[in-house]
């Protein structure tokens, strides 16, 4: 690596590890303004300033100066794109991985060779990324995998000066799901890679019922994703989590409303503002897509509606106002000067009975959910983007991944994206192809007239441009590898991420065992988890476990290979697995809170949601009488044999709970119950043996039985029976001891359950 400066413009040329592979970066610096990063564009000087020549005019545009407003310049260039260059921005990418490694779930080739076979270097361009960015006009890529933070920074690199030498100098906005969390929750496909810090999932940031602590996160957050090129985050999730069976309860922030809006509140100003920029839009921001609109948290009986048997949700207790409360109340009101999330996401569901017209549709085709309640009444004029995959044309079976048009199947795929634009949304997740959006414009133009469409599709190319002007993109999309490295995953930002992990531990349960200060030996036995349906709906067979990792335990303590020569044990287990509350052989199952095998004798006999081409001769939903058995009943029988083996020696354990669950077939035969929502071993261990105290609260209810979670409302918020332990201690919504006991103090006053 070279640098030469002077005259204010330097160069930075890095090499790869061929030396064939190279990329010459100008720097450009402007006296009070932006940093420009060039790789092919000319330069324009003007009143001393420098711009970027992105037009290749030879005249300072709009767009290309940087001294008027991201609104100003996003509407100049948008009148300037063609309908095929605006339907390429309506786009978003399927999910990339850098590279593409054999064995991944998705695939890609590199000069139509496998990435093992190419000998590509780790960060080159695909022949899909190439194609999706000259023929498509693609400019929102989301990535998965990431190797680490060279290659991310390579890639960006490489992906944005392959984007400077086409038309406009459109930079491409990368975007991330989530990336550092301490667990997966296997709720959907998570980010991986990039080596980033490491942090408590949702659920544990807000069982800290610290909103501050959420702003610290989400700014460090922002810095490591600017450092791997990434300038949207599809988060935060601030659906209310009052369906304690739903699988992505474990990413929201919680049951409590008032908390759940903080969070986001928190999440998003911490994410958007620049520190650099007094705390308004800047290089150093990342945009946020709040989701999921509006409310993604009452589904039905807890099933899930990444798939059609879970496409419905429902408002038994009339809470349709209290879901939007973490949007109007929260992501919609700032408190920084960027004043509110950049973006929204939709959620696949179904709002039964929510459109006063009985438009029974999915979100995203509901006229009422969104041009209704989003843009007219919550006034929100930021991005709209649909969640991923809802506009292909469905399976004919209910078990399955990629069947999410709900309510209008009879429609033509040119159709349904028609119909998302009359409601104002202006993007399309999970979309590659634009051949429907150009249809879509046709059949608008049809409709509306050639004038009125393009007006339309110009609206929304605004909108689409004003976040990648925000954040500096077409500033300076380029990225140093070097101090890539040095800032992604560094001991400060792991600090803080392994010090929130610590107060998101909630401990449930003491009879005086811990802390255990003494170096003791414990035995931690093995875990094992019968056959059971992955996120994707595909088979995973059965697994064992080690019960930790050995060498994070004896970093305090002594490993024991047998009950008999431990004095303590220390079980750990997760929350109960199901199959997500549908079977091709049973139909609708229960989704269960229990380990043992639970039938739902007090189910609904009639669902509430009814309505499938799938389903004609028996809409009903209901599963009352069925039977479910969790993946992991083998978790209580580890409890339970680890209590008989220990006689009378201390048994602890560590519950990792995706979901709320129910206690009460283990409370008793354990002398301490730990709760983590996603942390590594090591935070786990420093409670256990007295390096810190716990502080978590729990962000949710968990409850007594089955019984009482049939009989709640999935709409309603902390309406469930909560379990009372044998010391008489409710496992309540705010509830968590430390040392001295229970836990009561500013926080659980702040928010005190409805």
């Amino acid at each position: 690596m070279q640098k030469r400066t002077g005259s204010g413009i330097s160069t930075l040329i890095k090499f790869g590890r061929r030396e064939s592979a190279c990329m010459k970066i100008t720097y450009v610096s402007n006296v009070n303004g932006p940093k420009l990063g060039i790789t092919s564009a000319k330069l324009i000087e003007q009143d001393g300033l420098y711009f970027k020549d992105l037009e290749g005019t030879g005249e300072l545009l709009p767009y290309e100066d940087w001294r008027l407003t991201p609104e100003e310049r996003a509407g100049d260039l948008a009148a300037r794109l063609s309908v095929e260059e605006i339907a390429g921005l309506m786009m978003y990418s399927s999910h990339q991985m850098v590279p593409f490694f054999a064995g991944s779930p998705f695939q890609a080739t590199y000069d139509g060779k496998s990435f093992e076979e190419s000998g590509a270097e780790a960060w080159a361009l695909t022949d899909q990324q190439k194609n999706f960015l000259t023929e498509d006009h693609l400019r929102h890529v989301l990535v998965m995998l990431l190797k680490d933070a060279e290659t991310a920074a390579r890639w960006n690199n490489e992906l944005q000066a392959f984007a400077e030498t086409l038309p406009h100098g459109l930079p491409v906005n990368i975007s991330s799901d989530p990336r550092n969390g301490a667990a997966s929750a296997g709720a959907e496909y998570k980010s991986g890679g990039g080596q980033t810090s490491t942090w408590p999932e949702g659920l544990g940031i807000a069982a800290t019922f610290d909103p501050e602590l959420c702003r610290e996160y989400a700014r460090v957050i922002a810095t490591e994703y600017r450092a791997l090129g990434i300038a949207t985050a599809l988060s935060p999730q601030v659906d209310i989590g009052t369906e304690p069976r739903w699988m992505r309860v474990a990413d929201t922030f919680g049951a409590h409303p008032g908390l759940v809006a903080d969070m986001g509140r928190a999440y998003c100003d911490g994410m958007q503002s620049d520190p650099n920029c007094g705390g308004n839009w800047g290089p150093g921001s990342v945009a946020t897509m709040a989701k999921h609109w509006p409310g993604g948290g009452p589904c039905e009986a807890g099933r899930d509606a990444h798939y059609p048997f879970g496409k419905f949700a429902v408002h038994p207790g009339g809470e349709e106002q209290t879901h939007l409360k973490p949007f109007t109340e929260g992501v919609f009101r700032l408190d920084g000067p960027t004043g509110k999330t950049a973006s929204i996401m939709p959620y696949y569901t179904v709002n039964w009975g929510m459109d006063p017209n009985g438009d029974n549709v999915g979100n995203s085709y509901s006229k009422f959910i969104i041009a209704d309640m989003l843009r007219e009444q919550a006034g929100f004029d930021g991005v709209v983007c649909t969640d991923w995959g809802i506009t292909g044309d469905p399976e004919p079976v209910l078990d399955s991944f990629g069947s999410r048009c709900f309510g209008v199947e009879h429609l033509t795929e040119a159709q349904r994206h028609l119909r998302i634009l009359e409601n104002g949304v202006d993007q399309f997740g999970g979309n590659n192809n634009i051949v429907p959006i150009l249809e879509a414009y046709r059949l608008g133009c049809e409709k509306y007239g050639q004038k009125e469409m393009l007006e339309r599709f110009r609206r929304s190319a605004q909108r689409l441009l004003v976040g990648s002007f925000r954040c500096g993109l077409f500033e300076n999309p380029y990225l140093d590898p070097e101090e890539s490295q040095q800032t992604v995953g560094c001991r400060k930002h792991c600090d803080a991420g392994f010090e929130a992990q610590i107060k998101s531990l909630v401990l449930l349960k003491n009879n005086g065992v811990l802390p255990i200060r003494e170096r003791k030996k414990v035995y931690i036995p093995g875990r094992t988890v019968a056959q059971r349906k992955s996120f994707f709906r595909t088979v995973m067979p059965a697994a064992a476990f080690p019960g930790a990792d050995r060498g994070a335990v004896e970093k305090f303590f002594d490993w024991a290979e047998t009950p008999e020569e431990a004095d303590f044990a220390l079980v750990c287990i997760e929350s109960p697995l199901t199959d997500g509350g549908y079977t091709e052989e049973e139909g609708y199952i229960p989704v269960s809170l229990q380990y043992r095998p639970y039938t739902a004798v007090n189910a609904r006999a009639e669902s509430i949601g009814q309505g499938d081409f799938r389903e004609h001769e028996n809409p009903n939903r209901s599963y009352r009488g069925k039977t479910c058995r969790p993946a992991n009943e083998s978790d209580l029988d580890l409890v339970l044999s680890t209590r008989q083996a220990m006689g009378k020696k201390p048994v602890i354990v560590s519950v990792r709970m995706l979901n709320p669950c129910v206690l009460s077939e283990l409370e008793e035969a354990a002398d301490a119950i730990l709760v983590d929502f996603g942390v590594q071993q090591d935070a786990l261990m420093t409670i256990l043996s007295g390096g810190a105290q716990p502080s978590g609260l729990l962000p949710v209810q968990l409850p007594r039985d089955m019984e009482t979670v049939e009989n709640h409302c999935e709409d309603k918020p902390l309406d469930l029976e909560p379990y009372v332990d044998s010391a008489g201690n409710a496992y309540d919504f705010g509830f968590g001891l430390n040392w001295s006991g229970v836990i009561a103090d500013e926080r659980t006053r702040r928010y005190p359950k409805p």
